[in-house]
């Protein structure tokens, strides 16, 4: 009975026999039904892309943002439930100002990952609330340098040079670690973020989507913007081309 969660995913707080709590997983599923987010931490800088799934090619372009920016030097992307991500980005632009207002300084990445990480697993605590349908892609670039930071709906926080979150984090990882971390420069992970999310795409389950880029990094002024336009265009210009060449597992059965 507790591996399929009768009678033990009711609500948060109760355990299975087997020591898992359900309604975190429930969670963890909702964001892993979600669009591809990627982040890399470079050495100038962190860079943010996210595979944006539309409902509706009426919808505005540009709308229904997932990635969003809680201080000058700090921003978000979110996989899961957008909704669920809003109030996590609010929770956070909340902090940052309250942290400012006291101490009159910026907080810091780690610190506010750690604050984060704390308000999320209050909501697997009790019986009234449920967790948040979403993951947290945290970029910070402060005094200490550039930061990443990954949350997940159970309330962990992993710091990272490269992460990924998602429907297609699984072969994005695979992707991620043949890249060098730590050495890689913003403009660069710009590229690389790309053609990554268009490796990962699936055109036949997801046509409409929209690739969605943030950063903050030494070229922005350490202040979390939108990836330019231009430089957007011509990453993803040259991430269709890279897969447009890469033959298929059919085709590379076939060749061998």
């Amino acid at each position: 009975m507790s591996s399929i969660g009768t009678g033990y995913d009711l609500d948060a707080d109760t355990f299975s026999p087997d020591g898992r709590l359900f309604q975190v997983e429930y969670a963890t599923k909702a964001v892993d039904n979600s669009g591809t987010a990627l982040g890399l931490c470079c050495t100038d800088g962190v860079v943010i892309g996210i595979e944006k799934l539309l409902v509706s090619k009426m919808l505005v372009p540009g709308s229904n943002r997932r990635s969003f920016a809680v201080d000058t030097h700090t921003g978000m992307g979110v996989a899961g439930l957008s909704a669920d991500g809003r109030q996590i980005a609010n929770r956070a632009r909340a902090e940052c100002a309250e942290y400012k207002k006291i101490f009159g300084m910026p907080l810091e990445g780690k610190v506010l990952a750690d604050r984060l990480s704390m308000f999320l697993h209050m909501y697997t605590l009790y019986w009234s609330l449920r967790p948040f349908g979403s993951s947290t892609l945290l970029a910070s670039y402060t005094d200490d340098g550039p930061q990443l930071y990954m949350l997940d709906p159970s309330g962990s926080a992993w710091g990272y040079w490269g992460c990924a979150i998602g429907k297609g984090r699984q072969v994005a990882k695979t992707e991620l670690e043949k890249l060098a971390l730590g050495k890689i420069t913003c403009a660069e992970a710009v590229k690389a973020i790309a053609k990554i999310i268009y490796t990962v795409h699936d055109d036949t389950k997801d046509k409409l989507w929209e690739l969605e880029m943030g950063w903050v990094c030494d070229a922005s002024g350490r202040k979390y913007v939108p990836v330019p336009a231009a430089l957007v265009k011509e990453a993803e210009e040259e991430a269709k081309k890279a897969v447009a060449s890469t033959p298929a597992e059919g085709e590379k059965m076939e060749e061998s």
